[in-house]
């Protein structure tokens, strides 16, 4: 019985054709591949699928940004092939970022066949466990054969492969793929279709499809209305953040307790959803007397640990038990404090709470020092008009069209977004390669993101961007809008904020990094639009009405020193008094 997305010329094409037809009934919709030869049998099988979106990508490192970028669109995992060699090392950088990020990725190196390897033949390393422990799970595929036995052993350990790249944790997998000779699809004479026509492959099939969800349901403490508790909500990249929202909301409200929402966390961005929310907790917590006053007795933190340090400190020292909320089975516990994980989705653990409460005396406490302290940043930053690159994030938010969805790069970006970003009701969906806090793929990620989807915005330093400027290399196959707004400060910022700041002369050349880039320059070698923002007015104008299809730079140039500088003026005497 012939199938017409089979490909029956020889062995290969029908291996890779199985392949690809599992992983398309088990829900994989997209695959970046990067060009080689021995990748043939597995790029032709995804390239020839109807189900499947195939994206090349000349640089893997950019191709493993990109799919991690297509997979935080909506939590699908995305399959990621290449050669053989040093081609899938260049997928690490990703392949951390995913796993600690919790992003599902099917990785398929393909390889020689055993005969051909440690004997210097070319273009061959050993692959076998390359990403050691980074991923959720490895196997080695059997080499090709022509028989029904082993191709359901294919069939199920690509069924298997995706299930883990979900579960219990979302992340990569690695499957590496031996390959002989003939690599490209000629016709072996009728061989391969005799054999194939004489399965069944309706039956073959017919029990492929996407993993059921688990669901993780557990009894939740005792958690009392009436005393000094907090809810931390930390950056988290729910698929769907409304409904995110709508579940955080219920538990502020039943609880009556604060919210402390990360700057990474949709939360911010739905404030007529989430009552009690506070935003300005790194100032409040700088003065010693407020973050004395508002000690909690108990912690109840949803999804992953905040950005903010300063936050991060502060739940350190005060010893009070946390209960952490997530689904993921790691250790979550960056603080290693009196925490018990709750392995239950927010929904269940919100059904399990007790009717809905009226704030008490510890919640108005907090949102005393809010009402304040946001009142005196934001007249600040209005008065604020030179180009000091914290108000970019505080005109993104006034500006940007509801549901837009915003990547974030490291270091200073992200920084800027937690202390700067107010509450607001503009839905902005934050996304940020947040598991190992890298620069490295942030562009490549953000083309990903915005990729056949809404139009999107990234917030970016100029290394960051310098970092990833091969994933330019995307745009002829790029479908979207995406409109990077880049804050050159011409190097590191981040590292003003540090103690090694003061030892000069090695600081300024082997930290900051300075870079004297013309990205007018850079940009049009690529022919991408590029335009220098002279005043908040005009970035405000030109990020109100995002395009609906292509990419632009939005460049803003700023004074590295002169704005750490403000940043240290301004926490200093905004956290003055407040307790």
């Amino acid at each position: 019985m012939t199938s017409p997305d089979l490909d029956f010329r020889n062995l290969n094409s029908l291996w890779g054709s199985v392949l690809v037809k599992t992983l398309v009934l088990a829900g994989v919709r997209q695959a970046v591949i990067s060009p080689g030869s021995r990748s043939t049998p597995l790029t032709m099988a995804f390239a020839a699928h109807p189900g499947i979106e195939a994206i090349p990508v000349l640089d893997e490192r950019s191709a493993a940004y990109f799919a991690l970028g297509l997979a935080k669109q909506n939590g699908e995992p995305v399959a990621l092939v290449c050669t053989s060699g040093t081609a899938g090392a260049n997928y690490l950088p990703a392949l951390i970022e995913a796993r600690e990020s919790g992003f599902p990725l099917i990785v398929l190196t393909a390889d020689r066949p055993p005969e051909m390897r440690a004997c210097a033949s070319g273009q061959t390393i050993d692959q076998l466990k390359l990403f050691g422990d980074t991923v959720n799970f490895f196997h080695e595929l059997a080499l090709p054969e022509l028989s029904e036995s082993r191709l359901r052993y294919l069939r199920q350990t690509m069924m298997h492969a995706v299930e883990r790249s979900l579960q219990p944790t979302a992340g990569p997998v690695h499957l590496n793929v031996p390959l002989r000779d003939p690599l490209a699809p000629l016709d072996d004479g009728g061989t391969t279709v005799h054999y194939a026509t004489a399965i069944d492959w309706d039956l073959f099939f017919q029990q492929v499809a996407p993993p059921f969800s688990t669901s993780s349901v557990c009894s939740i403490p005792p958690l009392s209305t009436d005393i000094h508790g907090l809810i931390v909500a930390g950056p988290v990249q729910p698929g769907d953040i409304a409904a995110h929202a709508e579940i955080v909301g219920e538990i502020a409200r039943k609880l009556g307790w604060p919210v402390l929402a990360d700057g990474l966390s949709p939360i911010r961005n739905f404030a007529s959803v989430v009552p009690h929310l506070v935003t300005t907790y790194d100032l409040i917590l700088r003065d010693a007397n407020a973050a004395e006053r508002l000690q909690p007795d108990v912690v109840l933190c949803l999804g992953n640990w905040p950005t903010s340090k300063i936050l991060r400190g502060w739940l350190e020292t005060s010893a009070a038990p946390i209960w952490l909320v997530t689904r993921r089975s790691d250790n979550r516990d960056a603080l290693h404090g009196r925490t018990r994980h709750l392995p239950t989705s927010l929904s269940a653990f919100a059904a399990e709470l007790p009717v809905s409460t009226d704030p008490n005396g510890y919640q108005r406490l907090w949102a005393s020092f809010e009402r304040k302290t946001r009142e005196s940043l934001n007249a600040r930053l209005a008065e604020t008009t030179e180009l000091f690159e914290g108000r970019t994030a505080a005109i993104l938010a006034a500006h940007l069209p509801a549901d837009t969805t915003l990547c974030v790069a490291n270091s200073m970006p992200v920084r800027d977004v937690e202390y700067f970003w107010p509450a607001t009701d503009a839905r902005i969906r934050p996304l940020a390669n947040r598991g190992a806090n890298g620069i490295d793929g942030t562009l490549s990620t953000a083309l990903g993101c915005a990729h056949g989807g809404a139009p999107t915005v990234l917030l970016t330093g100029d290394l960051a961007l310098l970092h990833d400027t091969n994933g330019w290399l995307l745009l002829q196959k790029f479908r979207g809008s995406l409109t990077v707004v880049l804050i050159n400060n011409r190097g590191g910022g981040i590292f003003e904020h540090l103690p090694v700041a003061q030892f000069e002369p090695a600081f300024e050349e082997f930290f900051a990094t300075p870079q004297s880039v013309d990205f007018a320059k850079l940009c049009s070698a690529y022919g991408v639009p590029h335009t220098v923002v002279g005043s908040w007015t005009e970035l405000g104008e030109l990020v109100a009405t995002l395009p609906t299809s292509g990419i632009r730079v939005l460049e803003i140039k700023t004074d590295r020193k002169r704005d750490a500088a403000i940043r240290k003026r301004w926490f200093a005497e905004l956290s003055e008094g407040l307790g």
